[in-house]
């Protein structure tokens, strides 16, 4: 964890996926999307709405940011508390921030009452979720480093140790842009500093 508090990475889902599953006559549809902010997230809930028109209820949740704090969770005309915040349950449950997820219902005749709603979609999102690859996003922060070509083997060493990726270019000095956790970040550019007796340097940026 960073001095932020923020974690260094955290999952989403790498693509949309789709299941259905039928309680008691009804049918659920999830539909689950990665969604990179609030308007992403609510483009999807309303390309769903027009896509099932026709179905009794389009109930959503969605989660982003690192932490997950940004949320929304919508019952769409269910009972309070019985299809958005079970699914808002289902993302946390999976670990997962950065997507929606929204399910379809179409009634069967058969009213389910409060608790069978809540089990059912709860049921259909994890249905949806377990088909999800997760992906890791990583909280980096981007260091700059300037070295000479005497030091690049010793640089290169810590960047394999500290960085998820990092660019190179080579002039009259060697130029390095790596991607450091956010929170090894000093930790790093000490680390620089220290194995070149400070011939390199390192900023931000």
């Amino acid at each position: 964890m960073s001095v932020t508090g923020q974690p260094d990475e955290y999952f989403t889902i790498r693509a949309r996926e789709r299941a259905e599953i039928k309680v008691k006559g009804s049918r659920f549809v999830a539909s689950v999307a990665p969604a990179s902010g609030k308007e992403s997230a609510v483009d999807f809930v309303n390309s769903i709405r027009k896509e099932f028109y026709d179905a009794t209820h389009n109930c959503f949740a969605y989660r982003l940011g690192a932490l997950g704090l940004n949320f929304r969770a919508a019952d769409d005309g269910e009972p309070s508390g019985s299809a958005g915040k079970p699914l808002l349950f289902v993302l946390q449950k999976f670990a997962v921030s950065d997507l929606v997820l929204v399910v379809t219902r179409y009634f069967g005749g058969t009213k389910l009452g409060i608790g069978g709603l809540a089990r059912a979609y709860s049921q259909a999102g994890e249905s949806v979720m377990e088909l999800c690859e997760k992906v890791t996003v990583h909280q980096t922060k981007a260091v700059k480093v300037f070295c000479v070509y005497e030091d690049v083997s010793t640089i290169k060493r810590l960047l394999e140790t500290y960085a998820t990726g990092y660019e190179e270019e080579y002039r009259d000095a060697v130029e390095f842009v790596a991607q450091i956790p956010q929170s090894r970040v000093k930790e790093f550019t000490d680390s620089i500093t220290a194995s070149t007796n400070a011939r390199a340097g390192a900023v931000i940026v």
